[in-house]
């Protein structure tokens, strides 16, 4: 099994990189179907366990000669019949009411943020968990109702679905808290400040886990071969490094990937540079290479600045005209690059157990990140005082926390804004007021 650990410096000693975990987990939480088909599964097993339940102990009962005491159950399954019978009449109604107002809250929110929040909402867990639990309610009272005999006989009757009923009430009554939960989790989603928030945070996760790149780059021999992208056109969503060095171990070679995470391929695109050997066989490098219709967190740093980005020039925009949401993104990218500031930034060692490198992984560079921050939010701010002081200010921080040798992008977007500044206001007291550092744009 190949190991793609790997050590580090930091401040406080020698770290190792946590394991790079299969692409599969993160390609299921991008995805709706998984979630409710596993709920759907479970509430036919669990109703299936639970009427078996439900016949051991009529069963057991009647051997017993207990004719009164099955009587009384089946007493109460008949006041609980036509709890069970609404509860599957009215759950499956009610899911389709809650889901069709919350995307359309959705779509509004996507509208003014900008539509790559969608997939804060497809990969919330709450919504997930809301939605199969629902579906496991309804499915389980359907199963339930069917268990129901015409049969009144303490003495012929097969089953008495009463554990089953109670079960069913239970299901009710998560699904009651589940809709609290979900209906405040998808108001969170409607509020700016909580969706710039969890972009950031997912951008730290990444960080976490693939953040940490090696200035220096290994010696490799030149490439002998390289490997084509043969599936769909799309955006290279991840790899599988576990997979990846596995094979070059193996194979006794070094793979570096040519496009980096982002880039959109197509068929016949270079997408792996074999150095020191032959290029492994196809059936071995399938399913490392995943293509998709559009980015995600997995393992692409950049893509929380790109959200970011979007979200402040959409503010920006004359028909929005909100710079104080262009100024909260300000903040977190300013925050995002200053956990930055002092990280080698180059390319990803991935090794095996014996430390050889293995798979060379490029990221984006510290001018790449900073341009992906500023670039764009700069064109539209010359109009808005409140975000150039805000952007001046940061430029300013970034730059007291940076090496010296990582000061000159931030020392190009500061000219460039203060010469769009200066063609945007004439006056020179508009244009003093307007680059005047401030961290709250304006007070």
């Amino acid at each position: 099994m190949g190991n793609t650990g790997q050590t580090w410096a930091t401040g406080g000693g020698a770290r190792r990189r946590p394991r790079p975990l299969s692409p599969l987990r993160e390609h299921l939480r991008d995805t709706f179907w998984f979630a409710p088909t596993v709920g759907l599964a479970g509430a036919a097993a669990l109703a299936a366990g639970v009427l078996e339940v439900d016949r051991l102990v009529v069963g057991a009962l009647q051997e017993d000669g207990e004719y009164a005491t099955v009587e009384s159950l089946i007493g109460i399954a008949d006041d609980t019949k036509t709890i069970i019978t609404t509860v599957g009449s009215a759950m499956l109604t009610f899911i389709g009411v809650v889901f069709s107002i919350s995307l359309v809250a959705l779509q509004m929110a996507s509208g003014q943020f900008s539509p790559r929040v969608v997939r804060l909402y497809v990969r919330s867990r709450i919504t997930k968990c809301t939605f199969a639990v629902f579906l496991a309610t309804f499915l389980f009272a359907l199963l339930v109702q069917a268990s129901y005999e015409g049969d009144e006989n303490p003495r012929t009757v097969s089953t008495v679905p009463v554990f089953s009923s109670i079960v069913c009430v239970l299901l009710v009554l998560v699904s009651l808290g589940l809709f609290v939960a979900y209906v405040n989790s998808t108001l969170r989603l409607m509020r700016v400040s909580h969706v710039i928030d969890r972009i950031t945070r997912e951008s730290f996760r990444v960080l976490g886990r693939y953040g940490v790149a090696d200035d220096v780059r290994p010696v490799l021999a030149e490439p002998g071969a390289e490997v084509v992208h043969t599936g769909r056109a799309g955006v290279l969503r991840d790899v599988h490094i576990a997979r990846l060095v596995r094979v070059a171990r193996r194979h006794g070679v070094v793979l570096r990937l040519i496009p980096r995470i982002g880039d959109f391929v197509v068929p016949g695109t270079p997408v792996l540079a074999v150095h020191g050997g032959a290029a492994p066989p196809p059936r071995a490098l399938r399913y490392t290479v995943s293509v998709g219709v559009e980015r995600t967190f997995h393992q692409d740093p950049g893509f929380g600045l790109r959200q970011l980005s979007d979200i402040a020039q959409r503010a920006l925009s004359p028909a929005v005209n909100d710079p104080t949401t262009a100024v909260q993104c300000l903040d977190r990218i300013t925050q995002f690059l200053a956990a930055l500031a002092r990280r080698p930034l180059g390319a990803l060692h991935h090794c095996d157990r014996r430390g050889a490198v293995r798979l060379v992984q490029d990221v984006p560079g510290w001018a790449d990140l900073v341009d992906l921050g500023f670039a764009e939010i700069r064109g539209c701010a010359t109009g808005s005082p409140q975000v150039t002081r805000r952007l001046m200010a940061a430029l300013g921080d970034l730059w007291w926390l940076v090496p010296e040798d990582r000061r000159p992008p931030l020392e190009r977007h500061r000219a460039l804004l203060e010469h769009a500044v200066a063609r945007a206001a004439p006056d020179a007291a508009d244009r003093e007021f307007a680059l005047l550092p401030d961290r709250q744009g304006i007070g």
